[in-house]
């Protein structure tokens, strides 16, 4: 990834509707150049897809948590099905698999605090696998604008192209 890729990152994660003359005027490339690097970032799957940023407050879902989550058994059919049906359900925002006291952290948003207890009550608790759950309710969620590639250092392994 060069300066040109990132510079043509940095610019669609601030605004990913622009068209691609202004793309390229941005960036200091002709529009067949931008056009170009653009869909070779598509093709290795460096851009992944263009989204709409949603106010959660605005859709009327301006409260949220952060679930911890521990399943037992810990079997691969068991985190997996879990897994499927959390993505699944309309609150989650977020979903994470991680390792330590808790197999996932799921991120919802909700109208208010009566949701973050219908949701961990009704929904959480009534799975069978579910053996623990431990709930953090969120005052702020600070999102980074844009995501940097990371620098390749000597060390970082290197991917075929």
């Amino acid at each position: 990834m060069d300066a040109l890729d990132r510079a043509l990152l940095r610019e669609l994660q601030d605004d990913a509707r622009q068209t691609n003359r202004e793309l390229a005027a941005r960036t200091g490339v002709s529009p067949s150049t931008s056009l170009e690097r653009v869909r070779l970032l598509r093709e290795r799957g460096v851009i992944t897809g263009y989204h709409a940023a949603v106010d959660l407050e605005a859709v009327g879902r301006p409260v949220q948590a952060l679930i911890s989550v521990r399943i037992r058994p810990p079997a691969r059919p068991v985190i997996e099905g879990f897994r499927e049906w959390a993505a699944q359900l309309p609150e989650v925002i977020g979903l994470f698999v991680t390792s330590g006291a808790h197999d996932f952290l799921i991120h919802v948003a909700v109208p208010d605090v009566n949701g973050v207890y219908a949701f961990v009550i009704d929904r959480l608790t009534e799975r069978r696998e579910v053996a623990d759950v431990q709930t953090t309710m969120a005052y702020e969620h600070v999102q980074p604008r844009r995501i940097e590639p990371a620098d390749e250092s000597p060390s970082a392994p290197r991917r075929k192209r």
